[in-house]
């Protein structure tokens, strides 16, 4: 690439130029990318901590994800909170009392509207444009990494490509589909359909359908599929716990952090939320359903109240893995055939960052980036992805904190580099570290999973540690 040339225009503002095209510079400004919900309580903390921001929203509103209008939105017609109010919203912005406990898909896109509008965020939200690419600026020795960003309008326009001093990623990470791969599967004359796909029940009516995946949306769409289809087969790989939404009168996710609360011993605390699985959804393994291979509370539950109850009448039918297809049927682990014609494949998604070289993020040879606190770039310190986790409660207080924080470690930087540099040099030690105390496999379903009250002292010690610093 060329050499930046710089020259500045009547009104003082910096214009570079990259390979002949103009770079235009935003000053101190932070790029956002995403106004879903970890988008907007970035541009928010970020806003109150005195920064310009600049987000980037490749769709034209708010809700990312939870608005099921856009296109990648993986939200159906019936999606409902698998975690209660408290442990959902932010923690300055609090939920209608008169709201239910687990709130529907659109009262949660409700939510980030009301959030966007109370804090004024729509003014610094660019619509219906997309960013094509972010690439550390050229020319800037002696200082924190800058960045060009090059964006686009979503359907059509000239590219444009501004400077900033930093950048915060919160595109999500449920959008771009995991599709496995099986023997036969380009020969099945079946209908094959990701997770992702499926928008309403009308699309399982009269069907047979098998559901491969049991992570929450496969469990959620077995149960529409028992009240909808003809038939219904629910292959899972592996055994899972299956909490229920209530225990004891009140949202389970409650339940679990009342125990939390007591600061018992985890063995005490997995006895205790055993007993509690126990008494309300009891042993699935009579139903078919594989023995879990772990304990309470070494692997996040998956949380359905309906999924035993349909078990239990057999309008759900628990079978093994698939081993093959074949053009008519398919054939699973223990020799049995079935004949779905309609396969829906809830097998998750792969984290896609297209607008960065991988490794910016240090992005590993199965594709999972290797991130400091699980949000900070390890290379580059004003580069940070806000919302990567999956974590054992909801996503969105624990993306306020990584905003909070964000917003302190680039005043920090600015203000006393040396100090931060100290700091920044912890943090990428620690860069492997998993912030759970489940027995986290190496599957792409838990890459990014963290137990939240972990996670949250974690972050609490460093914002401790930036705030003795400004």
């Amino acid at each position: 690439m060329s050499a930046d040339r710089q020259f500045d225009d009547a009104a003082g503002n910096a214009t570079y130029w990259r390979d002949g095209e103009p770079v235009y510079d935003r000053g101190d400004t932070v790029c956002v990318i995403g106004a879903g919900g970890t988008g907007l309580t970035t541009i928010k903390n970020l806003r109150e901590a005195g920064f310009g921001v600049d987000c980037y929203e490749r769709e034209t509103g708010v809700g990312g994800g939870w608005n099921w209008r856009h296109d990648r939105s993986p939200v159906y017609a019936s999606t409902h909170l698998i975690s209660s109010k408290p442990f959902t919203q932010f923690p300055d912005f609090p939920m209608p009392d008169d709201w239910p406990d687990y709130p529907h898909h659109s009262q949660v896109l409700q939510y980030f509207e009301r959030y966007a509008d109370h804090f004024g965020l729509r003014e610094h939200i660019w619509f219906g444009t997309e960013v094509a690419r972010v690439e550390p600026a050229e020319g800037t020795a002696g200082g924190p990494p800058r960045w060009d960003v090059t964006v686009k309008g979503s359907r059509g326009g000239a590219p444009r490509t501004m400077r900033y001093a930093a950048v915060v990623a919160a595109n999500g990470h449920n959008w771009s589909p995991k599709m496995p791969e099986y023997e036969g599967l380009s020969e099945y004359r079946g209908k094959v359909i990701h997770a992702g796909q499926y928008k309403d029940a009308a699309q399982l009516r009269g069907r047979k359908v098998l559901v491969i995946g049991a992570g929450n949306s496969g469990c959620d769409i077995a149960v529409e599929a028992a009240q909808q289809a003809a038939k219904c087969w629910h292959s899972t790989r592996r055994g899972y716990w299956y909490a229920p939404k209530f225990a004891l009168g009140r949202p389970a996710d409650q339940v679990n952090d009342q125990i939390l609360a007591m600061r018992l011993p985890v063995k005490v605390r997995q006895w205790l939320l055993h007993r509690t699985i126990n008494m309300t959804v009891g042993d699935l393994t009579r139903f078919g359903l594989p023995r879990p291979e772990h304990g309470i509370l070494e692997m996040h539950p998956l949380v359905n109240s309906q999924l035993p109850y349909y078990l239990g009448h057999g309008d759900v039918v628990a079978v093994p893995d698939v081993r093959h297809f074949e053009s008519h049927a398919v054939v699973l682990a223990d020799g049995r055939t079935i004949d779905p014609d309609l396969v829906v494949m809830a097998t998750g998604y792969l984290p896609r960052f297209e607008f960065l070289e991988p490794e910016l993020l240090s992005t590993d040879a199965a594709g999972r980036p290797r991130l400091a606190l699980q949000m900070l770039s390890r290379t580059h310190p004003t580069l940070a992805v806000a919302g990567l986790l999956q974590p054992d409660s909801a996503l969105f207080t624990l993306s306020h904190w990584q905003a909070v924080l964000i917003a302190q470690w680039l005043r920090v930087l600015d203000a006393a580099p040396d100090r931060a540099q100290a700091i920044y040099a912890r943090l990428r030690t620690e860069g492997d570290r998993r912030y759970t105390q489940s027995k986290v496999t190496d599957s792409t379903r838990h890459w990014f999973e963290v137990s939240h009250f972990v996670y949250l002292k974690e972050l609490e010690k460093t914002l401790h540690e930036l705030e003795a610093v400004s």
